[in-house]
């Protein structure tokens, strides 16, 4: 019997997968956001999830996060695809309480790979400190994984991507290149071990990161997925009001991701990455560490926007606990992004 490989299935994969957001941009342009005196984050301006103010104490953030398969290995595919979810709850400074499956799959799929999918998800959200508590499955010809995800926030303790402040310096957690490595390996040129820690990345909740983090009460955070550094970055700056410069030379990038940049490997989100941030980035990085910057991520790590002076004790604060704090840019006055 033929073996069913998950990403034969699906025509993109992962963040990848994402609608433009240029076109998103317009189509949530003509919507009216709803009048609530407690709706603290939602339309206007649009962020990685909503926060609702309960009372004084508490609020509740909730995302929704979905996507095809970029990977064949379906326990690799549903711990993505939750981590992926359960890492917007973390971008708005809060803490992961419950998770609902979201699910579409072929009926020709075996379903033990279904139960793979599900227990690589359940992992994902019991290390998050969250109970995956049940969701909804439809068919479709095209399989979808993700989950809707309910945590908490103290309402006066949100990290917003409209915050940043000139003079403040930015930092990343996580390496670029998910996209293009993913990309290399359906061709066929992938280098050894690439994938490996592309896969062990994809994996990483940014749990750890956020809970490092939130003693150094950061002006703005988001997290970057299929919108690439680039057009993560664009929507911190132009939300904020600021300019971003960021060095090429610094972004932290996934094993032999420059390589395969360098031998023309890209996304189909690279172009509409480009449409989306390219009007408002002034670029004079080399072609290959550009293509890293607009790469969609999925799953990727925080991008991190705080006070000068609490930088260099970030940094080592991040260091003891062996995580990534990439210092990759500053925050200044003015409009836009350069990439230098």
């Amino acid at each position: 019997m033929e073996t069913v490989t998950l990403t034969s299935l699906a025509r993109a994969g992962g963040c990848a997968a994402k609608y433009s957001a240029a076109r998103l941009e317009k189509l949530l342009a003509g919507l009216v956001p709803a009048e609530a005196e407690d709706l603290l984050v939602g339309l206007d301006p649009a962020d990685d999830a909503a926060v609702y103010r309960l009372d004084p104490e508490r609020a509740i953030v909730f995302t929704v996060d979905f996507f095809p398969p970029l990977v064949d290995d379906p326990r690799a595919f549903g711990g993505i695809a939750a981590t992926n979810a359960l890492n917007d709850v973390f971008a708005m400074g809060g803490v992961p309480l419950l998770a609902l499956s979201i699910a579409a799959v072929p009926e020709e799929l075996p379903v033990e790979m279904l139960g793979e999918i599900l227990a690589g998800a359940e992992e994902r959200v019991r290390d998050a400190g969250a109970i995956l508590a049940g969701g909804h499955t439809i068919r479709d010809d095209e399989p979808k994984y993700g989950l809707a995800v309910v945590g908490t926030v103290h309402p006066d303790a949100i990290w917003p991507k409209s915050g940043a402040k000139p003079g403040d310096v930015l930092f990343l957690t996580k390496p670029l290149g998910t996209g293009i490595v993913l990309q290399a390996e359906r061709d066929g040129i992938v280098h050894a071990g690439a994938l490996d820690a592309a896969i062990s990345s994809m994996l990483e909740l940014n749990r750890d990161a956020a809970d490092t983090l939130r003693p150094f009460t950061p002006n703005a955070v988001t997290d970057v997925t299929g919108f690439g550094l680039l057009g993560h970055v664009h929507e911190l700056a132009s939300r904020s009001g600021i300019r971003v410069v960021l060095e090429a030379d610094a972004l932290p990038l996934l094993p032999s991701a420059l390589e395969l940049a360098e031998q023309g490997v890209r996304t189909g989100g690279d172009r509409r990455n480009r449409d989306y941030a390219g009007p408002h980035v002034e670029s004079h990085a080399a072609g290959p560490l550009e293509a890293l910057a607009y790469d969609p991520q999925t799953a990727g790590g925080l991008l991190i926007s705080l006070p000068a002076e609490r930088g260099a004790v970030l940094e080592a604060t991040f260091a003891s606990r062996g995580l990534i704090a990439a210092r990759v840019g500053t925050a200044e006055a003015g409009a836009g992004v350069v990439l230098h």
